[in-house]
């Protein structure tokens, strides 16, 4: 059996004066699909950079954390099986960087090919292959601040498919996309799920949950306050305490949305 993607135990992380995570105690299977749910400051995104080792949790004798059975990671070895898709990444990218160049970077986490990385024909053809997978080859040679918010989150995630990775990381995917390019981005969600890699999304936006996913993490004040099936732990009751207003909540055809 195959380790499981994440097992924190007792995780507590330290962000300057503030404690963004506090006592998280969860597993996360190497082949689920699992949204992460809560408002913004719920620490969400801190838990997706201890995942990716951007941060580390507080050194005590009751905490623990194994990422895909390992406790020790050389962070480099570590983001050949994990594919990342942020607002941070796209922050990154400049007019210097076409998208064939931005999907062959995820080979090097890099954004971008610079002078001293070696680049296989091997490479290329799998480069050009994710591009098709996304159905994004024609912005191969378009530099990515001409690209549309929708256009560039699919070659993003491109990248993070390119060295096919055990699980996709996806921090706040609809951000800056309008209706149409949010569609686009949940049918190739949709997509991917259904071809067997594990999907962990952080986002605090109900609509972007895909049918696929059925299991949902909800975190408040750095905490973990539920965890379960999607419709056990989607309640109107418990969003409304979630975000601090009332809410109504509605689902057709497996998505659900918040007014």
């Amino acid at each position: 059996m195959s380790a499981p993607l994440i097992e924190f135990e007792n995780v507590s992380v330290l962000r300057g004066t503030t404690l963004a995570l506090q006592d998280i105690s969860l597993r996360i299977g190497a082949g689920e699909h699992v949204a992460i749910i809560g408002p913004n400051g719920c620490g969400k995104s801190t838990f997706i950079k201890v995942i990716t080792r951007e941060c580390y949790p507080l050194a005590r004798e009751s905490c623990w954390l194994k990422i895909l059975g390992e406790d020790h990671w050389n962070v480099f070895d570590l983001r050949a099986h994990l594919g990342i898709v942020s607002s941070d990444l796209m922050a990154l990218c400049t007019r210097d960087v076409t998208g064939f160049d931005l999907v062959l970077s995820g080979f090097f986490s890099s954004i971008g090919i610079w002078p001293h990385l070696h680049v296989t024909d091997d490479m290329r053809e799998r480069a050009g292959r994710a591009l098709e997978l996304l159905e994004v080859p024609h912005l191969a040679s378009r530099c990515t601040d001409e690209m549309s918010s929708g256009e560039a989150r699919r070659v993003l995630l491109a990248r993070a498919l390119v060295h096919e990775p055990r699980a996709l990381i996806l921090d706040e995917p609809s951000t800056a996309l309008d209706l149409f390019a949010q569609h686009e981005l949940r049918e190739t969600l949709r997509k991917l799920a259904r071809s067997g890699i594990g999907i962990v999304m952080v986002t605090h936006h109900l609509s972007d949950l895909i049918p696929e996913m059925e299991r949902v993490i909800l975190m408040q004040r750095g905490q973990v306050v539920a965890d379960g099936p999607k419709r056990q732990t989607l309640t109107a009751e418990r969003l409304s305490s979630l975000f601090g207003l009332p809410v109504d909540l509605a689902e057709r055809g497996g998505y659900y949305n918040l007014w």
